[in-house]
């Protein structure tokens, strides 16, 4: 899953994007208003942290414009504790959730948490998909009760399709949520991790649709 943090302090920006990276995210950042605003309108985000007060643009025009474009990503805004007319401004302008600062990070990692998986329309903190099942609070899998260590890309890829199980997700679409921006994309190493996940959960699970991608899926449900 891929976010993006838009905060102009260095300081809490950089705590931010090493909070969720240990999370399993792969995350992007800008540190003013424009910035953030372009990457939100140009790279496919599955999530996004937006602070109010930013520099060159301010926040509620950024989620302003983002809504307009038809942007529909989710977005929790980040607002000083005493300005409760910037929530509402927020909450007018389109955002999903919002944290007063100062705030504790499991805070923020329980909220972004939560907004993922209501996108992605899961109703609880586990998913599960026959015997597979995925604790997005504490970032575990297992296998009818088994863990499954998994390395980081190998958790970002089966994650991603455990969010979205049952649907053909294409390969290009895969690279735009599993890779920062500035990361290096190839889409073959795509097929690398698959064929290692098959090998650490039951392989029928992850089925290839020629030409379309990947799709994860209990067999037993399929006619």
């Amino acid at each position: 899953m891929r976010l993006l943090v838009v905060e102009d302090d260095p300081d809490l920006n950089r705590q931010l994007v090493a909070a969720l990276n240990d999370a399993g995210y792969a995350v992007d950042s800008a540190l003013d208003g424009e910035e953030g605003h372009f990457l939100g309108d140009t790279e496919p985000y599955d999530a996004v942290i937006l602070d109010i007060g930013l520099p060159t643009m301010d926040g509620i025009s950024v989620l302003e414009q983002w809504r307009r474009d038809q942007r529909i990503m989710p977005v929790l805004i980040l607002t000083a504790r005493d300005r409760w007319s910037d929530k509402v401004a927020g909450m007018d302008a389109g955002a999903d959730d919002y944290v007063s600062k100062p705030f504790h990070m499991e805070e923020i990692l329980a909220r972004v948490r939560a907004l993922l998986r209501r996108s992605a329309g899961h109703a609880t903190s586990e998913i599960e998909c026959g015997p597979i099942r995925l604790d997005t609070k504490t970032a575990r899998v297992t296998i009818d009760g088994s863990a499954v260590k998994l390395a980081s890309h190998e958790f970002r890829l089966l994650s991603y399709l455990m969010h979205h199980r049952d649907r053909v997700v294409s390969r290009t679409e895969l690279v735009e949520h599993l890779y920062e921006q500035d990361f290096d994309r190839d889409s073959n190493t795509i097929e690398v991790f698959i064929g290692r996940l098959r090998k650490k959960i039951p392989a029928d699970y992850i089925k290839t649709v020629r030409g379309l991608g990947y799709s994860l899926a209990d067999p037993q449900n399929e006619a």
